[in-house]
């Protein structure tokens, strides 16, 4: 008998699996096939908001950091962090990006909002990793800062626009844009 090491997601009878997208038929956790969707041109931004106090975000802006350019790392660092999403999210796809950006914004005394764009042309889009370049950026601030600021949060990461693909573009409401 072959035993297969795959996890498997418990689903109760009652509950129809192919309403999952990422579940076969038996319940397991599956990559979807995007095998047959046309390629088109697909675009995810997100958004990253990190509290700090006011004297770190003065350091931050003025190279005050001991640590160095925080803004500078944190921007590699989330461009990497896009590159390497498929290896991070379990089922997402790899996918060719054709652009990552990652941009920082002071919102008031003690905001430093970290914004993200990601740009392909194939089947499947670029949300995670737009979502995963503003994490990685936002955590690389924090560990970059952390010897003089331990009380920093991370308060929100989201989405805030995708375009491209069948189900077209969508924007939230009340991002810092």
């Amino acid at each position: 008998m072959i035993r297969s090491n795959r996890p498997k997601i418990e689903i109760r009878r009652s509950m129809d699996v192919s309403q999952f997208s990422h579940l076969n038929a038996a319940g397991e956790a599956s990559m979807v096939d995007i095998s047959a969707k046309p390629p088109s041109g697909r675009v995810a931004r997100a958004e990253a908001l990190i509290r700090m106090e006011q004297a770190t975000l003065t350091a931050i802006f003025g190279g005050g950091v001991a640590k160095g350019d925080v803004l500078a790392v944190a921007r590699v660092a989330g461009i990497q962090g896009a590159k390497r999403t498929a290896e991070l999210i379990p089922l997402c796809h790899p996918v060719f990006l054709t652009k990552v950006s990652v941009d920082f914004a002071q919102t008031d005394d003690h905001h430093l909002l970290v914004r993200t764009e990601c740009k392909v042309t194939g089947p499947t889009g670029v949300e995670m990793e737009a979502l995963t370049a503003a994490s990685i950026a936002a955590l690389t601030v924090y560990d970059m800062c952390k010897s003089t600021d331990r009380g920093m949060t991370i308060e929100s990461i989201g989405l805030t626009h995708k375009s491209g693909g069948k189900s077209g573009s969508w924007d939230v409401a009340g991002t810092h844009r």
